[in-house]
């Protein structure tokens, strides 16, 4: 038995995890780049650096443990130099680094930078690959040849099939070879699984409480505890050149106060690219609504909107339920349509045809 399958049936036994024979089929070839990354590197002055072992692009629908099984990954690996990282956070740290290169002066701003990455780490390991922005596409392609050449293995997951990446996007076909690339430097799984685990989780679980208090802060902090199950961090999102930061972030679920969404001057599109984000979002301490407060009001409903076309769950900690948290003032009858949603989102099996 593999460290992987071993550290998969201690999970089943615990009942932590529950058996699920799509999730068993991917674990060989998590084993597969594990036994090759863990051979010795021989050195010497006439010895080639060994090719670096064929990735992983793990792709199927939400809720199907592709984010646990890499959890899994990384955890048996036991001192192989790897980066575990959601895509989203380590291209903002390329752009950073693009950024600091030209300040320089360096003419080819890219190649420090890769060269850095593979310094570092043998093997990237990444969360939900999804290209929204036509800077990253065009980024994207030669950042991966170089890291490729610098002995680098990449493997992530993702919600789509790598040629339904950056779909419709501007001049996509310059985005093409990127696919190619995939294809070739990457075995490309699918999680076929009937089993969404995360809605089972979240099915007959409360996801809306009131009012604020310690009993409520407790129940969302179970929540968040069970559906993250380790350390999160923060996300930074990039929307029209301007940041958008999620303060905690893992496995596909984000967590943040009303303030840091609402308070701040947010608009539609910072909330149409937190809703491709994330898989669920956990808002804390949202307060009575009125004209003292309408311009948080208002985007609320935009926030609110967002997550609901795009079958984004929502744990929420609040001061009323959602038909009193707006009772007076201008605004009232509009947000009876917010109101209806977030009684909607709250339903056990709301977004599970997503």
């Amino acid at each position: 038995m593999s460290e992987i399958e071993r550290l998969y049936a201690e999970r089943i036994a615990s009942g932590a995890l529950r058996e699920d024979p799509a999730q068993k089929a991917i674990l060989p070839e998590f084993e597969r780049i594990r036994a090759a990354l863990a051979q010795p590197v021989k050195r010497g002055l006439f010895r080639r650096a060994p090719e670096p072992p064929k990735g992983l692009y793990l792709w199927g629908g939400v809720g199907r443990g592709k984010s646990m099984l890499m959890d899994l990954f990384v955890a048996s690996l036991h001192g192989i130099p790897v980066r575990r990282v959601h895509f989203h956070a380590f291209m903002q740290e390329i752009h950073a680094g693009l950024h600091k290169a030209r300040q320089a002066n360096i003419e080819d701003a890219l190649a420090p930078v890769a060269a850095e990455v593979a310094r570092t780490v043998r093997l990237l390991a990444f969360d939900e690959m999804q290209i929204t922005d036509i800077t990253d596409a065009m980024l994207v392609g030669r950042l991966f040849e170089s890291l490729f050449a610098g002995g680098v293995t990449v493997v992530t997951t993702s919600n789509r099939h790598p040629d339904e990446l950056y779909k419709n996007g501007l001049n996509r076909q310059l985005f093409l070879p990127f696919i190619q690339l995939i294809k070739e430097r990457m075995d490309v799984r699918e999680l076929v699984s009937p089993n969404d685990h995360r809605q089972g989780r979240l099915q007959g679980m409360e996801v809306y409480f009131t009012p604020i208090g310690p009993a409520s802060r407790a129940a969302v902090d179970s929540v968040w505890r069970d559906l993250t199950g380790g350390p999160a961090e923060p996300l930074t999102l990039v929307v029209n050149k301007r940041e958008v930061v999620l303060p905690a972030f893992r496995n596909g679920v984000a967590r943040a106060t009303f303030y840091e969404l609402c308070g701040k001057p947010l608009g539609p599109a910072d909330y149409l690219a937190i809703a491709q984000a994330v898989r669920v979002l956990v808002l804390d301490d949202i307060p009575r609504l009125s004209r003292s407060n309408f311009n948080e009001a208002k985007r609320f409903v935009t926030l609110i909107d967002a997550l609901y076309e795009a079958k984004v769950r929502l744990i929420a900690s609040a001061a009323a339920v959602p038909d009193m948290l707006y009772v007076e003032g201008e605004g009232t009858f509009e947000f009876a349509r917010t109101a209806s949603r977030l009684m909607e989102m709250q339903g056990a099996d709301w977004g599970a045809d997503d």
